[in-house]
């Protein structure tokens, strides 16, 4: 997910997401461990987009103020 798209999203949009994605990435790690991914850049990936989702999360907590 392109900075730009999450920028475009509500708060509860990005929580949303969020939360869905910490799941997934549980669900590969879990998968991972029991027979390898195919694409094991896919955690990466999910990592990176968990990261971004918190950071504007923290920017928009951070205007609020």
């Amino acid at each position: 997910m392109k900075t730009r798209e999450i920028k475009e999203l509500t708060t509860k949009e990005i929580q949303e997401r969020l939360e869905a994605n910490l799941d997934s990435l549980n669900k590969m790690k879990l998968n991972h461990s029991i027979s390898p991914l195919d694409n094991p850049m896919q955690i990466k990936a999910a990592r990176r987009s968990i990261a971004k989702l918190h950071t504007e999360l923290r920017k928009r907590e951070i205007n609020q103020q």
